[in-house]
C-alpha cells in the first residue's frame, strides 16, 4: 500500500462525522495521507457514490485505498467488503451498489468480506449506526498503512456476487443514440450522459457541426434543441447550449456560463433519457 486513504460519503461537513473517521484513521497511523473525494453525495444515493468513484479512482496511484460510505442499509445484513480493482486500487464500502461503475467500467479482481471480529474499532461492538467510523475507516486505515494485508481483511467472496445497480445500455437505432442522464456536474449544472464517445462516433458528427438533442422524463419530452458539438464551453456564446465530450469520455450538454439542469428543470437517473441525432446535411 502507499499510505493514501481517500474518504467519500454523504455525511456533509456540518457535524463531526467526517472528523471522527479521520481521527480513527490517524489512531491507526499518523503517517497516513488522508484525503477526501467528496462528502456531498446526495443522501442515500449509492448510484452517485458509484459514479464519483469511477470518475476519480483511476487518477490516484496504485495501492490507494478508498473508503466510500453511503449506507442507507447501515445495521442491516448487507455485507461490508473491500474490493481490489484491476488497476490495483482498493475500495472499502458496503456492498449496496457503490461498486457498480468500478465493476462494469474498470474491473474488480477480488473481493473480501470484512471480518468484524478483527477489523472493527475497539469497544464499538454495541454501535450499529456508524459503520463508516467503526468498520470502514478503521479497516481502510489498517489496509492503507499496511497494518493488515488485503488477505487479512476477511474471507474472499465471489466477484460476481457483488451487488450492481442497473445501468442504461446505449441504444443506436434510426441514426439516433439514446442514453440516460447519469449525473450532474453539480456546481455548473451540466448533464453527463451514459453515451460514450465511442458510441457517439457512430453518428459521424464533426466538431463545429450541429446535432439535435432531446431530453425526456419517461415518455414526456422536456427539451428539444439543436446545439453545436464543440470541444469546450467557449465554442459558443454565453448563454448558449453546447454538446461536448466530458472528462470521463462520455457525451454531455451544458450552457456556457449557465446551468442546463436549472434552465430546463432536468433530473438524473431513471427515467431521464437523452437522444442525440445528426442534423440532415
Amino acid at each position: 500500500m502507499n499510505n493514501f486513504l481517500v474518504f467519500q460519503s454523504d455525511f456533509g461537513l456540518v457535524d463531526g462525522a467526517v472528523s471522527a473517521m479521520e481521527g480513527v484513521a490517524f489512531g491507526i497511523s499518523k503517517d497516513l495521507n488522508v484525503r477526501h473525494l467528496t462528502h456531498e453525495i446526495s443522501k442515500f444515493n449509492t448510484f452517485e457514490a458509484s459514479y464519483r468513484l469511477y470518475q476519480t479512482i483511476q487518477y490516484w496511484p496504485e495501492g490507494t485505498v478508498f473508503v466510500s460510505v453511503v449506507d442507507p442499509g447501515v445495521g442491516s445484513d448487507r455485507l461490508s467488503v473491500v474490493a481490489k480493482t484491476v488497476t490495483g486500487h482498493y475500495v472499502v464500502t458496503p456492498d449496496n451498489g457503490t461498486l457498480t461503475h468500478i465493476a462494469k467500467k474498470i474491473g474488480i479482481v477480488a473481493v473480501r468480506e470484512i471480518d468484524e471480529a478483527t477489523n472493527r474499532l475497539k469497544n464499538s461492538d454495541a454501535s450499529y449506526t456508524f459503520h463508516g467510523r467503526d468498520v470502514y475507516a478503521y479497516t481502510g486505515a489498517r489496509l492503507a498503512s499496511s497494518t493488515i494485508s488485503f488477505e487479512e481483511v476477511g474471507p474472499e467472496i465471489d466477484v460476481n456476487s457483488v451487488k450492481c445497480l442497473p445501468t442504461f445500455k446505449t441504444i443506436y437505432e434510426d441514426d439516433t443514440l439514446t442514453g440516460q442522464i447519469d449525473i450532474f456536474d453539480v456546481r455548473y449544472g451540466s448533464l453527463w450522459s451514459s453515451i460514450s464517445f465511442e458510441d457517439f462516433k457512430k453518428l459521424n458528427i464533426k466538431l463545429g457541426e450541429y446535432a439535435n438533442v432531446c431530453i425526456y422524463n419517461g415518455d414526456k419530452k422536456v427539451c428539444d434543441l439543436n446545439m453545436l458539438y464543440g470541444r469546450s464551453f467557449a465554442d459558443v456564446s454565453v448563454g448558449s447550449p453546447i454538446l461536448y465530450m466530458n472528462s470521463v469520455n462520455h457525451m454531455a450538454v451544458a450552457i456556457n456560463q449557465g446551468s442546463f439542469a436549472e434552465a430546463h428543470k432536468i433530473g438524473v437517473g431513471y427515467p431521464w433519457k437523452i437522444t442525440i441525432k445528426a442534423l440532415t446535411k
